[in-house]
């Protein structure tokens, strides 16, 4: 088992991302920053984005009705409201995993807006059938389960205003969000009863077991395009390749554009921050220097599955009491926890850092900042584990005085009133663009320095703007001497004029000679890597090759044995090579065709086949029938919606997607 059981939490998250089940190996790869991370032990932090996401899924609303129809399952109305506050969360779930590098580019990319309607269709109707398999939330469930649910908990208790607070943040009524609560209950017994029909026999357990961790030896002989280097298109060659592939040497639109930056950096000089301000700032804020309590502290970890059986612990908890013991018997605890932590990260001693209150679990947090600093903790038990704690060190909460904190204070203070008069200045330009269609008019009354780019593509100006992609995106959108409106960016304001737009267009042959000449040369060279591994394939077929051993035919290579989601010596990640592989036998030694992978063309022979070692099964199995089970329950789960789409009412207003 994992340190943490998230399971169907990340399983819930795979959905509302995808639409679909990854399969085993992909959710590990997915996962596996996650799971790492959840060893840090600051678990609020590290699943507030999972929790929010999970929460606030949209899966219909009571506001069914309102804000236009977008879609329409069984009679059920999906407004815009409810697809946009799904969006809106699904955006800000994508900029975490992405961040910088999320753009409308890659949006468009995921097909969000056609996943978040998806999802939203998909839950109705897992809804609908939860319903109609009589299952029903309870009042006293429902709310027994909000008030489970961290974000909305403080110091380990429900807090309606933080529960007000979180909901009023997310654009949402409690009336709403306990619809969309109740529903995605009702989805998790759905899914729990699915789970509970499948079954994982140690027949299949073993069979998976003995595909997963065979290998195989294979030969094979590389044709790499590159090294094919006597070819010369003709001129008549590089002609025709460019008219057959006119489109993908199309030229990208290009905009130019006339710019104004107001630059906060620049109105810092005429700022005057007194001393009174200061201080007012400070006695207005207090809350902004209050200082919490926190503690330093070290543990020693031995975990336990969420479901573990009672006399595994009890026999842990005798484990901790025993290295509690040697800790308080004088014995270094760092080094103890180096030696039997069971805590990933027990290579620093166990060590936590600072921390609050509010960052760790309870009861820990409890029990740690109950002690004073050199004191060892009984074992305690979490949802992890059982903990030998040592604090070394209270911070006792406090506030920062004025001269603590008044370069800090006057620093926030100059740079809001800077940026303040930034946005003054590019707000009068604005209302004289109300007026003047011309930037460089207004510059020249108003004497500002004006910019002008080169012609740039959506990705941005090459230089002038650190948020190029920002920057084209809105320069993109300006009709031709269009002015913009004020923009944020870069920590500052700008304004835009369009100068000329360059449309994308097919450039003459002469233009773009080189590069059509060098795609022909590369597609040759594959062409001839190709024909000469189809050859020497045919050959072999026909028991015509040559004596490797003389030295008048190619030389095959031999692997070595590797497992199937191995990397192959010598090849690498070649994954066309490795499925054949798996494929062949003695009786079926050779391939179809030659073989496409990253570094050119493969003829690969089979040469010999090893079944894994059955020992080793016993110790495994736990854990395969465990995965498999997953699984399967993720297929049938996947199964059951596309059934009931099949079954199903669903219309999308047209033009919507």
């Amino acid at each position: 088992m994992g340190f943490m059981n998230l399971s169907f939490v990340e399983y819930m998250i795979r959905i509302q991302i995808t639409g679909e089940v990854y399969s085993l190996e992909e959710d590990e790869v997915m996962l596996n920053t996650m799971r790492k991370n959840a060893g840090s032990w600051i678990i609020k932090i590290l699943l507030l984005a999972i929790v929010i996401v999970f929460i606030f899924w949209g899966v219909g609303s009571f506001r069914n009705e309102q804000g236009g129809r977008v879609a329409e399952v069984n009679g059920f109305v999906i407004s815009y409201d409810d697809w946009l506050r799904s969006y809106n969360i699904m955006i800000e779930n994508l900029k975490q995993r992405f961040g910088e590098n999320l753009n409308e580019d890659l949006i468009k990319m995921l097909n969000v807006k056609s996943e978040v309607l998806n999802q939203l269709i998909n839950n109705r109707l897992l809804a609908e059938e939860a319903r109609r398999l009589k299952f029903d939330i309870s009042r006293e469930e429902l709310a027994e389960a909000i008030q489970q649910i961290q974000v909305f908990r403080t110091n380990g208790v429900f807090d309606n205003r933080q529960y007000q607070r979180v909901l009023e943040f997310y654009k949402t009524t409690p009336e709403q969000f306990e619809g969309s609560q109740e529903e995605a209950m009702l989805i998790g017994r759905l899914k729990n009863l699915i789970d509970n029909s499948v079954k994982v026999s140690d027949q299949e357990a073993l069979e998976w077991y003995k595909w997963e961790n065979a290998s195989v030896n294979i030969e094979y002989v590389l044709f790499e395009p590159k090294n094919y280097k006597d070819i010369n298109p003709s001129e008549d060659e590089i002609r025709r390749y460019f008219e057959e592939h006119k489109t993908s040497f199309e030229t990208e639109p290009m905009v130019k554009v006339h710019y104004l930056f107001f630059n906060p950096e620049a109105y810092k000089e005429k700022t005057i921050i007194a001393d009174q301000d200061v201080e007012d700032y400070y006695q207005g804020n207090e809350d902004e220097f209050f200082v919490p309590k926190t503690v330093e502290a070290r543990h020693i970890l031995f975990m336990l599955a969420p479901d573990e059986k009672p006399e595994i612990v009890e026999e842990k908890r005798k484990k901790a009491e025993e290295v509690m013991t040697m800790a308080k018997g004088g014995k270094d605890f760092g080094e103890l926890a180096k030696t039997y932590s069971e805590e990933p990260g027990k290579a620093n001693g166990g060590y936590l850092g600072n921390f609050k209150k509010e960052d760790m679990v309870q009861p820990f947090a409890d029990k740690a900042f109950s002690m004073a600093a050199g004191d060892i903790s009984e074992p305690v038990r979490t949802q992890f584990g059982w903990h030998v704690i040592k604090v070394e060190k209270v911070n006792p909460e406090s506030r920062k005085t004025l001269n603590e904190v008044k370069n800090e204070i006057r620093k926030k203070l100059t740079d809001k009133a800077a940026k303040d008069m930034a946005y003054e200045a590019a707000e009068a330009v604005y209302d004289k663009s109300l007026e003047k269609g011309d930037l460089s008019q207004i510059a020249r009354e108003m004497n500002l320095p004006l910019l002008t780019t080169d012609f740039f593509s959506k990705a941005g100006p090459e230089k002038g703007v650190a948020s190029q992609t920002e920057f084209a995106t809105a320069a993109f959108k300006l009709d031709e001497k269009e002015i913009s409106e004020i923009l944020e960016l870069d920590g500052g304001y700008y304004m835009l004029q369009s100068l000329e737009k360059m449309p994308a267009k097919i450039p003459e042959f002469d233009s773009v000679k080189e590069r059509v000449k060098k795609d022909v040369m590369s597609l040759k060279q594959e062409e001839a890597a190709k024909k000469d591994a189809e050859k020497l394939l045919a050959r072999l077929k026909s028991k015509e090759t040559a004596n490797p051993e003389k030295g008048t035919g190619p030389v095959f290579k031999s692997t070595g044995f590797f497992a199937r989601h191995q990397g192959i010596p010598g090849l690498g990640n070649e994954k066309a090579v490795s499925d054949k592989a798996f494929v062949l036998s003695k009786e079926n030694a050779l391939p179809e065709q030659a073989l496409k992978g990253n570094n050119g063309y493969y003829v690969i022979r089979f040469k010999e086949r090893k079944s894994p070692d059955i020992g080793g099964f016993d110790s495994e199995k736990q854990k395969i029938r465990e995965r498999l089970l997953s699984q399967k329950q993720m297929k049938r789960f996947n199964a059951l919606v596309m059934d009931l789409r099949k079954g199903s009412d669903i219309s999308i207003k047209d033009g919507f997607l």
